[in-house]
């Protein structure tokens, strides 16, 4: 069955066009017999080479959520154990810091919330990096950059924590 050249919208018809017809003879076919058919993904055979890209970013995305979580717990009960049981910030000071670090839970209660809270900022600065940094260079540079301000930080931080001296 053939069309009329006058079928289709009135859109088509003030261009001069004429829209395909389907395979019933309706010359207004679906958008989804229009569009283009995309090719399956290849499937993986024996020649095919298996993928060297590690699980890095699935790794990274998980640390996120889970030390967000840890992070979350920590800071809010630290917040609460400095501020509300404890007097609020009035007592804060060198002997009360002293007092604190004397005690291991308060060593690893502290040290636990450094590491996490510089991982997880190193982490997300990482995602911003490669997000938005356009040159392979410049990307290099800012995570090297990046990564020794982290360690520095968390070398400087827990050697602070583990060698505090009250009697100073």
């Amino acid at each position: 069955m053939t069309t009329p050249a006058n079928t289709g919208t009135p859109a088509d018809a003030a261009v001069g066009t004429v829209r395909p017809a389907d395979a019933d003879g309706n010359p207004f076919a679906t958008p989804a017999e229009l569009a283009p058919s995309i090719a399956m993904p290849r499937t993986r055979t024996r020649r095919t080479p298996r993928s060297t890209r590690g699980n890095f970013e699935l790794y990274g995305w998980l640390f996120m959520r889970l030390s967000g979580i840890v992070l979350v717990v920590l800071v809010l009960g630290h917040l609460f154990i400095q501020m509300v049981a404890d007097g609020g910030v009035s007592k804060i000071g060198f002997a009360f810091v002293a007092g604190r670090w004397a005690s291991p839970f308060w060593q690893t209660w502290d040290l636990l919330m450094l590491w996490l809270a510089m991982l997880h900022g190193c982490n997300g600065l990482r995602t911003v990096i490669n997000d938005y940094a356009e040159k392979d260079t410049t990307r290099l540079w800012l995570k090297m950059l990046l990564y020794a301000a982290t360690v520095f930080s968390i070398f400087l931080g827990t050697l602070v924590i583990f060698t505090f001296d009250p009697n100073i």
